[in-house]
């Protein structure tokens, strides 16, 4: 797992190319910021789901795109084309999001692979810009540490939202809840799982082995962390919002039987315990053909909640309730986050919600880590690693 001395900017550098904190300010003088201007963004990774989120910024924030930065020409050259953006704003390379940075802008919007997320996040709140992040929010503990940081330093001065969308739902909200209301009685036992298809594999051709491994991260253990950190931490952020914790320790298995590209694993099982002797039955599949769902069930003493993102909520048992037949979690997730981005940069009303997706993360980075050395791993003895994953050595 280490590379001791080798840190996040050296990779393919050969390659060529809290709850929710609130700083209260009246809305006309918060950080000089004119309520009724529009916010300024610039964004770092401009694939599919970085163009997909900033659609969303203009389109219902009236946000300006000013700046954009990726470590290949050719997306680069169609965001600037689709977001009108100037060529002096347009930033190559893999050092590029520090330019984006430290240039003019109010926040910087980053949808990079996972593994780059905590120095994009630290360039950014160290040139005073507010950080709107795609989760994870890194693919291993320094990285959550780094993550943490940042938004310490940002706590009171800035906005740290990272798009959780499950959170920003409604039905989702209610369902939490009623959960900690004590509806469904003590929870006991959980069931959760990310059952789906394989993730999309990009043509590579003419490309070196480093800008390949990039343009398909998604598919790289030491981008993307591995499906049960990069996919998978939806239904695992859920679970710990209605466990109220993090579980305190995990044991697993893990595999490649149904590959199509890189080295990730297409399967996991996992055990987690939770205090108060609460247990979490984790699975995990990126091959599934003709099905997908993901589910995060709660069993407990007096009733069971049944909840799938884009899905289906209820609980049944003593206190019966019919959530939603259907929710539109992806999409308007991350557009109220958005919105609420937007809103707190122009109120001063900031939002730091780091601490549960931080730990979040963590939870699918102790998954992982039981999962692959087979034996089980407690959330004190995850937190001491020191070295940087790399993808390569199976902890």
């Amino acid at each position: 797992m280490s590379e001791p001395g080798k840190g996040r900017r050296s990779f393919l550098r050969d390659g060529g190319a809290t709850a929710a904190g609130l700083l209260i300010l009246r809305p006309e003088t918060a950080f000089g910021y004119q309520a009724n201007s529009a916010v300024e963004v610039g964004l770092v990774g401009c694939g599919s789901r970085g163009n997909w989120v900033t659609d969303f910024f203009i389109e219902f924030t009236g946000s300006r795109v000013v700046a954009l930065a990726d470590a290949f020409p050719t997306p680069l050259a169609e965001a600037r084309t689709k977001y009108k953006v100037d060529s002096a704003r347009s930033y190559t390379g893999l050092n590029a999001y520090q330019e984006l940075a430290n240039s003019r802008l109010d926040a910087v919007i980053i949808e990079s692979p996972p593994y780059f997320h905590p120095e994009h996040a630290e360039a950014a709140v160290n040139a005073g810009k507010h950080v709107f992040m795609a989760k994870p929010v890194a693919v291993d503990v320094p990285g959550c540490k780094s993550v943490a940081a940042s938004a310490q330093k940002a706590s009171g001065k800035l906005s740290y939202l990272v798009d959780f969308q499950t959170r920003a739902r409604p039905v989702f909200q209610e369902a939490a809840a009623r959960v900690h209301r004590g509806e469904i009685g003590t929870p006991v036992f959980g069931h959760v799982y990310y059952h789906a298809g394989h993730t999309p594999v990009h043509d590579v051709g003419g490309m070196s082995l480093e800008q390949a491994t990039l343009r398909n991260w998604l598919h790289d253990r030491r981008l993307s962390g591995d499906i049960i950190v990069e996919q998978n931490v939806h239904v695992l952020d859920a679970g710990n919002w209605y466990l109220q914790s993090h579980p305190l320790k995990a044991e697993g298995l893990c595999g490649r039987k149904a590959p199509i590209a890189g080295d990730i694993s297409d399967h996991f099982i996992v055990t987690y315990q939770y205090p108060n002797d609460a247990k979490v039955d984790f699975s995990s599949v990126q091959f599934a053909k003709g099905y997908s769902d993901l589910c995060i069930r709660i069993y407990g003493s007096e009733g069971t909640l049944d909840s799938h993102y884009g899905g289906a909520l209820r609980i049944t048992g003593k206190n019966p309730w019919n959530g939603a037949e259907t929710d539109p979690t992806f999409r308007e997730g991350a557009i109220t986050n958005i919105k609420n981005f937007i809103d707190s940069i122009k109120t001063g009303k900031l939002l730091n919600n780091s601490e549960t997706a931080v730990e979040s993360t963590l939870t699918g980075v102790l998954g992982r880590m039981a999962a692959y050395r087979q034996h089980e791993v407690s959330w004190e003895e995850m937190m001491r690693v020191s070295e940087r994953f790399d993808g390569r050595n199976n902890v």
